[in-house]
């Protein structure tokens, strides 16, 4: 089925639009955009230019994409914004285009729920099935892996990483890497734990919390220093992949240190 275009929208020629995509009163498409099957754009949203949609997305009234990187080096050049399927973007949600001094492009995966006036900053990569709450904002450059929920009002800084199934407490200002399956909170963020309810919500037993939770706790609060810490980790946890995976994210190069419990 051919797209369903309202005749009060206003959709660039050069604008490729699948099959059975929906645009709504009011909305503006630019340039060099793509819109994939069955797309919905609600009423009102605008796309600027220089923007990919995959599949069975829903944009509601309002949003606003693919407009340029709030960053005073970027100079108009041809950068994108990639955003996968299955996403709900809400009212006043803003998704940036990239920059060449970073990655040319920003981008979101699939099955992502991105609640009304929340934020995307240039350069970001957001994974899959994350969810960003009411006002949850990414400076430009962060990354965030799947599963991850960022609370309402929760702030995370230029250049920060967010670990797979992480959760970010409301009003949360994060400036640190947040560990995979951490749970952080307050201003500035600290670690509180694991994300228990998560971990849970997906399946994980009390045998494989108890023993994740021993691996973390070990790491921030063990003897010697926290690189040794780490280290003797690898060694004890080389059976517990999730474990490995928290290893993995604390070694690997990043321009932020690891956010950590609150000191006592």
């Amino acid at each position: 089925m051919s797209a369903r275009v309202h005749a009060t929208a206003m959709v660039d020629p050069t604008a490729i639009l699948g099959g059975d995509v929906e645009i709504g009163p009011y909305c503006m498409i630019g340039p060099d955009v793509i819109i994939g099957a069955r797309t919905r754009l609600i009423a009102h949203v605008f796309i600027e230019r220089c923007v990919t949609l995959g599949a069975d997305n829903v944009i509601y009234p309002y949003a606003v994409l693919g407009t340029p990187a709030q960053d005073t080096s970027y100079k108009g050049e041809p950068t994108r914004l990639i955003v996968g399927d299955r996403n709900t973007i809400r009212e006043h949600a803003s998704l940036h285009r990239g920059t060449v001094r970073g990655r040319n492009e920003t981008r979101v995966g699939d099955d992502n729920f991105l609640m009304a006036q929340s934020h995307v900053a240039h350069d970001c990569i957001v994974g899959n099935k994350v969810t960003l709450a009411h006002g949850a904002t990414l400076g430009g450059h962060v990354v965030v892996d799947d599963f991850v929920i960022m609370g309402g009002l929760s702030a995370m800084h230029q250049f920060g990483r967010i670990g797979r199934g992480a959760f970010v407490g409301g009003l949360a200002a994060v400036v640190e890497d947040v560990i995979p399956y951490g749970s952080v909170f307050g201003n500035h963020a600290h670690l509180g734990g694991l994300n228990v309810i998560g971990l849970k919500r997906r399946g994980y037993s009390k045998q494989q919390l108890l023993r994740l939770r021993a691996g973390v706790n070990g790491l921030f609060d063990g003897k010697g220093t926290f690189q040794e810490r780490v280290a003797q980790a690898v060694h004890d946890y080389v059976d517990l992949a999730e474990m490995q995976e928290i290893l993995a994210f604390i070694q690997a190069d990043s321009k932020r240190p690891i956010c950590r419990p609150a000191k006592s």
